[in-house]
């Protein structure tokens, strides 16, 4: 660090599923996509639909009144707030890149930086809630498949499995459809220079990678969990067709019975 630089945090804070920001338009916006704008005299603000809010230069104060503004706005809120803190480094002396484990070193935080890091640290901290999310679904879908592989026959109901394929289902529209991890900020298109800046927070945060990761986690949930409503539903068929059978043989047997008992009267 050099003797000149400046430290501030960046935070990112997963409120809930979606964000709302109508009506938050402000004279001092940065950005509309996400929606961005001043705070103070050096504090950045960027909402993103998917339930983040991204802070870098605010005080406690400051941070405290935005949620406060943004109560209203969260659905689907979450009862612990999941959140990536960064330390960035500002210095005209620097350039721009986010080394391994370290601070984000800027040569300014202007508009376009900020909204730079702001998309990197929002993903990462949804990618985190994913990934926590579908651990768990898989801790439910291992014990299953282990007691089908024993026993020949799974557990539970096929409701279950397909409560489990809409859980993987949900999280995978969120990575692909509103988050959007393979697809750069809108930023880049009028500061290509910052491309650079992005690649690297993106090679930091592991971002392509983790998504690949949940990706396949995904697949394989939704496959098992398909795989295992063919087997209910062919066992459900089988106990159906025994049935059938047995009521077919038992009619018989009635009818036979009836012209029995007809044929010695």
């Amino acid at each position: 660090m050099t003797t000149n630089a400046r430290r501030l945090s960046a935070r990112a804070l997963l409120l809930g599923e979606r964000i709302d920001p109508t009506g938050l338009e402000r004279p001092d916006v940065i950005s509309t996509t996400p929606l961005a704008f001043r705070v103070g005299e050096q504090g950045y603000v960027a909402l993103f639909r998917f339930g983040v809010a991204v802070m870098a230069g605010l005080t406690p104060l400051q941070e405290e009144d935005v949620l406060g503004q943004l109560d209203l706005r969260v659905s689907g809120k979450r009862v612990r707030h999941d959140d990536e803190t960064a330390t960035i480094e500002l210095s005209p002396d620097f350039e721009d890149k986010a080394g391994p484990g370290g601070p984000i070193q800027l040569k300014d935080l202007s508009p376009a930086r900020f909204l730079v890091v702001a998309d990197a640290l929002a993903k990462t901290v949804s990618l985190a809630r994913d990934e926590r999310e579908v651990n768990a679904v898989f801790d439910i879908v291992e014990p299953v498949a282990a007691h089908l592989a024993a026993r020949g026959r799974p557990p539970g109901r096929r409701r279950e499995m397909l409560r489990l394929i809409g859980q993987a289902l949900l999280v995978q529209h969120r990575v692909s459809g509103r988050i959007a991890i393979d697809e750069k900020p809108d930023a880049l298109w009028d500061s290509p220079d910052l491309e650079r800046l992005y690649a690297r927070l993106e090679d930091e945060y592991e971002l392509k990678e983790r998504a690949g990761t949940l990706k396949r986690k995904l697949d394989v949930i939704v496959e098992t969990a398909r795989a295992m409503t063919d087997v209910i539903d062919a066992d459900r068929a089988t106990r159906l067709e025994a049935t059938i059978v047995l009521l077919i043989v038992a009619e018989i047997c009635l009818t036979l019975y009836q012209i029995w008992r007809g044929a010695g009267h």
